[in-house]
């Protein structure tokens, strides 16, 4: 089976809240079962994503605390695809950014992007801030 070709993308939201508060929210599945799936469940380093009946699994093959959490999904095991969910904060102004990467093909990378926005509007909505 041939992957589809994807495009690599980067999203950013500014979130008026801390990484202690934030970071539970993309690494737990109570966290990600507020905003990003209908139900999470994970096992060691590998997390099932449940929408509407739909089922989708992904390993973390990387993460730091507070800082980052990258998952790839098992239909992108043997590819460079993943995706990741970055906290950043600014230097300067101390103010907090979620980076969230990505890859889509080109023809759904509109609609994906949309999907993000909505989401992380719902992790907004989630945490106050």
């Amino acid at each position: 089976m041939t992957v589809p070709s994807k495009t690599k993308y980067k999203l950013e939201y500014l979130i008026n809240t801390s990484p202690k508060i934030l970071y539970p929210r993309l690494s737990s599945s109570s966290g990600l079962s507020e905003w990003f799936a209908d139900d999470v469940s994970v096992n060691e380093k590998t997390y099932v994503f449940t929408w509407d009946g739909y089922s989708e699994e992904a390993t973390v093959i990387s993460k730091k605390l507070n800082e980052h959490i990258k998952f790839q999904k098992t239909e992108d095991k043997g590819t460079d695809y993943y995706f990741e969910f970055r906290i950043v904060i600014d230097p300067l102004t101390n103010d907090l950014a979620l980076n969230i990467i990505d890859f889509e093909e080109e023809d759904e990378l509109e609609e994906a992007k949309q999907l993000w926005d909505s989401q992380v509007q719902d992790l907004i909505r989630t945490i106050g801030g």
